[in-house]
Parts: structure tokens; C-alpha cells; sequence
């Protein structure tokens, strides 16, 4: 399973890239709103020092929801580097708009999936990426892990190449999870996926091997 990170923040980027398992990053226009970063040009310049950090996919969002704007918008992305992916909302005319991309060998990810149907949509018009929300569908009671459950059956019943890009992360169990159901990408803030570390059983382990490691001094 490959990992991304979802974030704009260039620390945490670094950080992640620096424990050598980081595939990839993901943004959006609220994480670019957090750190500051306003204006068409600063935009850009930030998704080319983010490729500078990361060698890997990198999604970089569309703002327009009108085909025209979409296409736009993806081609001066995609024209940045070759890591960029175009993110593209999961409306109607994004769906034209990943058939357009795809047609042209640009990466996509259709973002904002809530539903196996959204999902299939996105696949047939040749994604390479659908990122279903997890989190935001934990917050209203609908079991977000059964979406990817059900989105893997799917891509694996027609043999799909789209990858399932499990998003909103909250927790390190979401990962475990997706893991366990064969998602093929989670994008985690850097939080989630250092708690991977975390056990008492590991810390208690090595505090009692230093302590013993003294003895021998």
C-alpha cells in the first residue's frame, strides 16, 4: 500500500519524506488556505517545491467546477511537473474532464468520492486515482471502511486499473483498515501515520533493554 501525505506544510513533508516511506502527496485548497499560501502564482510555486521535495505523485486541485475551467486549470498544473496528478472534483463535468486528461496521458484524481457509483464513474472515464472520504463519512454514521469495501469489489470485478486513494484519514486504525481491505493508497495528515508507531509493549520493551544495557557498562 503506498503512502501519501495530506498536507501543504513543507515541514511535515520533509519529515515524512525523511522516514523513507512516503509515495506521494495530496492537497487541497483549505490545506494551502492553512499555510498561508494565496494568489494563482504563489499556488504554483508551492506545488513546484513540494515536487522538489518528493519524488512521487503529487495532486494539485483544480478551483474551477465548469469543464472549461477544468481543463484549464489541469493543463497549467500538469505542465508544472512530471509528478503533478490534476485533482478533479467528482461532478458532472469532472467526469468529462477525467475522460479528457485520460485521453491525453494526464493523471487525474477524482476527488470527493461518497459512493461505489461516484467511484465507477470515475474509473470508466479513466482515472487513475478516486479518493473516498472516510472521516467525513464517519461523521454522519455511514461505515466509510464498507465504501471501500465495496469500491474494491467493483475495481476488481472489471479489472480496473484506477487505484483506490482512501482520504480523510483520522486515525492510525483507518490505515490498519484499509490496509486489511486492500485500498491501494491512504493520504494521511503525518500525525496518523507516526501513531503507527506508537505501543506501550515497544517503549516498555526498550526502556527496560537501555536500562539493562547500562548494567553492562
Amino acid at each position: 500500500m503506498k503512502f501519501f501525505i495530506d498536507t501543504a506544510n513543507l515541514d511535515q513533508i520533509k519529515e515524512a519524506q525523511e522516514l523513507g516511506i512516503l509515495d506521494g502527496v495530496t492537497t487541497n485548497p483549505s490545506l494551502m488556505a492553512k499555510e498561508g499560501i494565496k494568489g494563482t502564482e504563489a499556488i504554483l510555486q508551492h506545488y513546484k517545491n513540494i515536487c522538489e521535495i518528493v519524488d512521487g505523485d503529487i495532486s494539485a486541485e483544480v478551483l474551477s467546477v465548469d469543464f472549461e475551467g477544468m481543463v484549464r486549470e489541469g493543463e497549467e498544473l500538469a505542465a508544472l511537473h512530471e509528478n503533478i496528478v490534476v485533482k478533479i472534483p467528482m461532478v458532472k463535468d469532472g467526469i468529462k474532464a477525467l475522460k479528457y486528461f485520460s485521453d491525453k496521458g494526464i493523471k487525474t484524481n477524482c476527488t470527493l468520492i461518497f459512493s461505489p457509483g461516484q467511484a465507477l464513474l470515475a474509473a470508466k472515464a479513466g482515472a487513475t486515482y478516486v479518493s473516498p472520504f472516510l472521516g467525513r463519512l464517519d461523521d454522519i454514521s455511514v461505515d466509510s471502511l464498507k465504501l471501500i469495501e465495496d469500491i474494491r469489489l467493483i475495481f476488481d470485478n472489471y479489472m480496473f486499473e484506477t487505484e483506490i486513494l482512501a482520504a480523510s484519514i483520522r486515525n492510525p486504525m483507518h490505515i490498519i483498515n484499509c490496509a486489511k481491505i486492500g485500498a491501494d493508497v491512504i493520504t494521511s495528515p503525518l500525525a496518523s501515520i507516526l501513531a503507527l508507531l506508537a505501543h506501550p509493549l515497544t517503549d516498555n520493551g526498550l526502556a527496560t533493554f537501555v536500562a539493562d544495557a547500562k548494567k553492562l557498562a
